[in-house]
């Protein structure tokens, strides 16, 4: 697959803190790349020298194999961050209006009312943004991100705050772009989310990446191998070995269950930050 994001050896700093530390990612095209952390690992600012909004110190970026400060990337890509930019007072239909003849879109009504239905906005076109639930102002602020029709979204924190109804709709929009054909650069610190989205993730910590790969092969390289008895006496951990496992089982008795411990990101993830300080 074609790398359509490339950076090698990014660095940037503010002050005395380095918020990113030699960084290298590759994202392919239709993938959507989890980029994982918690606050202030230095997701956001990738964001910002991926899309051109910041310089860094050194390293080396291209984003469709051009530079992210070339005039002509603002319009194929999409970046979502928050809900800042919205008009309150003015409709959501207005809003879009606004970003359409920002784009030069042509024929807006029909793009307008295209990208509205995909975020399921329109029964809602003319209600004014201040009278939206907050669930639907992402919703707006995915479609204003989207009707340029981007080939590469950028979305910081998508479903950060939301209530987990929220977060669904929102994470059901990730898949319907992905599947169209959108590639999706997604941070989050939610690893629960990223192992259910993503296709790869590079886990990030303190401005460095501490690993990177599918979340299944993540999860079977830092796998415990446990298996968990069940017994009426209680539980017990024994490694996933023939050996040990055929002994506990001689020697537990009635044995009520018997289940593997199944690693998750978190857990991954929680491992290599410790394992970093």
């Amino acid at each position: 697959m074609t790398n359509i994001v490339k950076a090698n050896q990014l660095t940037k700093t503010f002050g005395k803190v380095k918020a990113l530390d030699h960084c290298d990612l590759e994202i392919k095209k239709g993938e959507i790349f989890g980029y994982l952390g918690p606050s202030g690992a230095g997701k956001t600012t990738t964001i910002k020298l991926l899309t051109g909004q910041l310089h860094s110190d050194s390293g080396e970026v291209t984003v469709l194999g051009k530079d992210p400060f070339s005039p002509d990337i603002k319009k194929k890509i999409g970046i979502m961050s928050d809900m800042s930019g919205l008009y309150e007072k003015m409709t959501v239909y207005e809003n879009l209006d606004i970003f359409a003849d920002i784009y030069g879109i042509k024929d807006k009504k029909k793009k307008i009312r295209r990208t509205l239905e995909a975020v399921e906005l329109l029964d809602a076109a003319r209600k004014k943004v201040e009278k939206l639930s907050r669930g639907m102002k992402q919703r707006l602020v995915f479609a204003r991100t989207i009707i340029h029709e981007p080939g590469l979204l950028f979305l910081d924190e998508p479903t950060a705050n939301l209530d987990p109804a929220t977060a669904d709709e929102i994470r059901d929009l990730i898949r319907k772009l992905n599947r169209e054909g959108a590639t999706v650069f997604l941070t989050t610190h939610n690893m629960e989310e990223a192992d259910e989205l993503c296709h790869r993730v590079a886990l990030l910590n303190r401005g460095s990446i501490v690993e990177s790969g599918s979340p299944e092969e993540l999860k079977l390289k830092y796998s415990r191998k446990r298996v968990v008895i069940t017994t009426g006496e209680g539980k017990k951990e024994v490694p996933l070995e023939r050996e040990a496992l055929l002994k506990s089982l001689e020697q537990a008795g009635e044995v009520l269950m018997i289940h593997s411990e199944e690693p998750s990101l978190r857990d991954v993830f929680l491992t290599l930050t410790k394992e970093e300080q």
